[in-house]
């Protein structure tokens, strides 16, 4: 894609920073001027689970995005749609499969409100070793670590 947007949404819980959202990320980075990234707060990412706290998150999100020229802004999400239901500068949403509906979603509020339509660029989720989607649950779980390569005691019930 060679379409540059002025500025992109990208959302997430961002829990056990991993493989999957750097390719969200990068995606993000390589479409978009600007980039502003949504971190589910604690209570809103909180109904997922057992997962750090936001501060943290987003410490871990800043680290990662240092490396990167264009401006960013990294906010806090008490919803799934954020500034994006309301702020008519955005151009653009990165999702992937799994989080599409929200992305559609944003467009059925936007449209209400009168706001243009937000392109939806969407990803594939990205596979672990496996073949199964990288996710922070199955981090949780010591199934995978961040990269996607399985654990030992994974490794070891198949033998």
């Amino acid at each position: 894609m060679d379409k540059k947007y002025k500025k992109v949404a990208v959302g997430g819980t961002f829990d056990k920073f991993h493989k999957g959202h750097r390719r969200l990320l990068e995606e993000a980075f390589r479409i978009g001027d600007e980039v502003i990234i949504g971190v589910t707060s604690d209570y809103f990412g909180g109904k997922k689970g057992d997962i750090d706290p936001c501060d943290t998150r987003m410490s871990n999100l800043r680290d990662f995005l240092s490396q990167y020229p264009q401006k960013f802004s990294v906010v806090r999400l008490d919803d799934a749609y954020g500034p994006t239901i309301h702020e008519i500068e955005f151009d653009a949403i990165v999702v992937s499969k799994e989080t599409e509906p929200a992305a559609q979603e944003i467009n059925k509020i936007r449209k209400k409100n009168k706001i243009p339509y937000l392109d939806i660029i969407v990803i594939d989720m990205v596979s672990a070793d496996d073949g199964v989607p990288i996710s922070s649950t199955r981090i949780r779980k010591g199934e995978i670590d961040r990269m996607g390569h399985i654990m030992n005691k994974i490794r070891n019930a198949f033998r």
